[in-house]
């Protein structure tokens, strides 16, 4: 029989004989005493980002997908280029990208935002170049598009359908909000027609329960879905912006709440993808990319509401509290899970881009504090850099997924290169996080081998939770 002095000996050497820490390729060089055993190692580079390196990341960015978004319109099936606007054919159609992006889909539009962003942050304007050719070209062709559904009546099959009819939240929504944001920021020329046609489609055309909060019809019969925060609340944040009326705001809020009160679940204070109101009690499943939406909007929301609005400090105190849910499930390499509560389901790109840009820029708002959550947006920069590779392709993004009801679906959607849903997102990541490196109120501190962000002054610290 062994012996009790016996036993916890053999339990100190075996404890002795594990590793001091997690074994990984990376020291942190900001460490001074980088050679102490007690420093440890990571799978990620653990360091604050210079803004040299994440400039250079979003140049990448720029330049791929400057190099892969055509502005030509084309015969169809031939591929060869249409020069003669002067009588519309049936198979004109805009050049398909290489990495089949259509430069009108929702996606673009947080792209669009991105790139606005970059260039405010950074001051340089080579950023909205892409911005600005897309718009060009999308108000010197609408009409020859135009021309083409009357003649043709193409419907779906025309390039221009999205301006032309939308049908949906995604036709009209992201994109609607760019093109406000960029008003705003004198890029392009004058999108008045487009504005007009989705902003009318968001605010009266548009699906919704009784009480008013923007739903589907698909594919359950009637349901919400969290992705809709951003597509239908943002844009009616930003024509308030534009318009100055006090109702466009009133229904942002409105929606906010009301889809909160539907889909956010307050014992984890996260949000579930979606919400079927013939089967209002069926499981909650918690997909990512529909929280990084949720608290998107939420930002973004802040960003145009009038502060003596009545909804301003509930929907921050909101936001609040699902930054806490989202920051309380990162992983250990700055990134988030696809299934943001299911640690065993794959990291994912878009919406660890959406998590990063959020946090960063409520701390530069003053909406949280620096102290708690600045190295957990340093943490999420430093997992995304992994992820744009050298031709500035963003990798790790869950392709378009539908509101599901079951784990399979979620946890096995593919990841592409050429889903465009990461891309905008990790432009508003980089630019918000330079933004934070330079804030004047906030000095990042190296103690203790890791990093405080310590704030310089109370002006950096005025998130009181009224």
């Amino acid at each position: 029989m062994t012996s009790p002095s016996a036993l916890i000996a053999a339990v100190a050497a075996t404890l002795l004989a594990l590793p001091a820490h997690a074994d990984g390729p990376y020291r942190n060089p900001d460490n001074k005493s980088v050679y102490d055993a007690g420093e440890g190692t990571y799978n990620v580079p653990y360091k604050k980002p210079t803004v040299a390196e994440i400039t250079s990341a979003l140049d990448r960015i720029r330049g791929y997908m400057e190099a892969t978004t055509p502005t030509k319109v084309v015969h169809k099936d031939t591929g060869v280029q249409i020069t003669d606007f002067s009588k519309p054919v049936a198979d004109a159609i805009l050049e398909p990208s290489s990495a089949e992006w259509h430069i009108q889909a929702y996606e673009m539009g947080i792209v669009h935002s991105g790139l606005i962003k970059a260039a405010a942050i950074t001051g340089d304007s080579k950023y909205t170049a892409m911005t600005t050719r897309h718009l060009q070209f999308m108000q010197e062709k609408l009409p020859y598009f135009k021309a083409q559904e009357e003649q043709f009546h193409l419907k779906r099959a025309n390039s221009f359908t999205r301006f032309i009819e939308p049908r949906s939240l995604d036709d009209a929504g992201s994109m609607c909000a760019a093109l406000i944001r960029a008003r705003f920021a004198k890029i392009g020329p004058d999108m008045s027609p487009f504005i007009d046609v989705c902003s009318n489609w968001v605010a009266k055309k548009q699906f919704r329960l009784k009480d008013g909060t923007l739903a589907r019809e698909r594919p359950q019969a009637v349901s919400l879905w969290a992705d809709d925060m951003y597509m239908g609340v943002m844009p009616l944040g930003e024509i308030g912006h534009l318009t100055g009326k006090r109702e466009y705001y009133d229904d942002a809020v409105k929606n906010v709440l009301q889809m909160t009160g539907y889909m956010f679940n307050p014992q984890n204070n996260l949000y579930t993808h979606g919400w079927n109101a013939n089967n209002p009690d069926a499981p909650r499943f918690y997909w990512a990319r529909a929280n990084g939406w949720a608290v998107l909007t939420m930002s973004d929301l802040l960003d145009v509401l009038p502060k003596d609005h009545p909804g301003y400090p509930k929907v921050l105190a909101q936001l609040r509290l699902t930054l806490r849910g989202v920051a309380e499930q990162q992983s250990g390499s700055g990134l988030w899970h696809q299934m943001i509560d299911r640690h065993d389901s794959y990291l994912e790109t878009s919406a660890s881009a959406m998590f990063t840009y959020v946090i960063a820029h409520a701390i530069n708002e003053g909406w949280i504090s620096p102290a708690t959550y600045g190295s957990i947006a340093q943490a999420g920069w430093i997992g995304l850099q992994t992820r744009i590779n050298p031709r500035g392709q963003v990798e790790g993004i869950c392709v378009g997924t539908t509101f599901a009801s079951d784990h399979i679906y979620y946890y096995n959607r593919p990841t592409s290169v050429d889903a465009l849903h990461g891309y905008g997102p990790t432009l508003l990541a980089g630019a918000e996080m330079i933004k934070l490196l330079n804030n004047p109120k906030i000095d990042i501190q190296v103690k203790l081998r890791t990093y405080h962000y310590v704030p310089k002054d109370a002006g950096a610290t005025n998130y009181s939770h009224e």
